[in-house]
């Protein structure tokens, strides 16, 4: 409930309980430390950490962005200072701003999902929940990501399942056509909920050099021009009914927020928005809220899912 308002903006994706809808996208808001200085991030339904592996990875090389006609390409290349530095030096910062906090973590098999785990375990009372990134690539099965393949899915969600008692969410990626079976799957190896959609893969020549605009050549293709597919993708996932979606992909303002719970999304995660107003979670929270008050709407739980036929 927000005070003094009588509208209750609070959602729950299974054991996970947010007090509004609106998460930050992992990679998109660091760990929200400098977000800090401009508004209080612990408004924030929770803060998702950017993606961290076993040992620190130095990335793709530059350029990493490229700004598009209505979005940006990335090819940051999941850099991170490691797992051990997460928990030493970023946990007790945000901890210390009251936000809510979703680890983000990756690996580049199951196995290291599982070391990573057995790190996490030590802090995981600080956490509101893990989320899995499935959407990046299995080195052992030639670059393809794990939640193109249902069974890896799967497999490392029950691992780490074992090993953490907090809520999982798997995020998958739209670069595929398994992201129902692979939801299922998340589902049976014991997620809470899941996050789609990832960015889209895409690239940009430099017309004059005759060059890639990244040095990776490819990227992900994020921002308003992928959010009708992101809205298809978790309409038709909320249709199935498998498990709580946190809805993302091209969220620039509270209306394309409120299509995402509509369509059918508990929750909404806001990424590239971040990047053009620092204010973006704030300013959708207060937007979302203004809107169910001239709807007469009490409760946000009442729109969720009011597309689906």
């Amino acid at each position: 409930m927000i005070e003094g308002s009588g509208i209750n903006l609070s959602v729950n994706l299974g054991r996970i309980k947010l007090k509004n809808p609106v998460v930050t996208c992992s990679g998109t808001f660091s760990s929200g430390l400098e977000y800090s200085e401009f508004y209080d991030v612990s408004i924030l339904g929770a803060v998702t950490t950017k993606s961290f592996s076993f040992v620190s990875r130095a990335g793709n090389p530059p350029p990493r962005i490229w700004e598009t006609t209505c979005g940006m390409l990335n090819s940051i290349g999941l850099q991170n200072e490691g797992i051990d530095f997460f928990i030493k030096n970023h946990l007790p910062k945000i901890k210390s701003l009251g936000a809510k906090i979703i680890l983000s973590i990756f690996g580049d098999d199951p196995g290291e999902f599982k070391k990573i785990a057995r790190e996490v375990k030590k802090v995981e009372s600080s956490l509101l929940a893990v989320e899995l990134n499935l959407s990046c690539p299995n080195v052992k099965e030639g670059g393809i990501a794990f939640s193109s393949m249902p069974a890896e899915v799967e497999k490392i969600t029950e691992a780490v399942c074992k090993i953490l008692e907090i809520p999982l969410i798997v995020k998958l990626s739209p670069n595929s056509d398994s992201i129902i079976e692979s939801a299922i799957r998340a589902k049976c190896g014991g997620a809470e909920a899941v996050s789609i959609i990832n960015s889209i893969v895409g690239t940009a020549i430099d017309i004059d050099t005759f060059k890639p605009r990244l040095g990776n050549v490819t990227g992900g293709m994020s921002g308003p021009a992928i959010k009708p597919i992101a809205l298809a993708k978790v309409y038709f996932l909320a249709k199935a009914d498998i498990l709580p979606i946190i809805g993302m992909g091209g969220i620039y303002d509270w209306r394309d927020a409120v299509e995402f719970l509509v369509a059918g999304a508990s929750a909404v995660g806001v990424g590239t928005a971040n990047f053009v107003d620092y204010e973006a979670g704030k300013k959708i929270i207060e937007g979302i809220r203004n809107y169910l008050s001239k709807k007469g709407i009490n409760d946000i739980n009442k729109i969720i899912g009011k597309a689906i036929c």
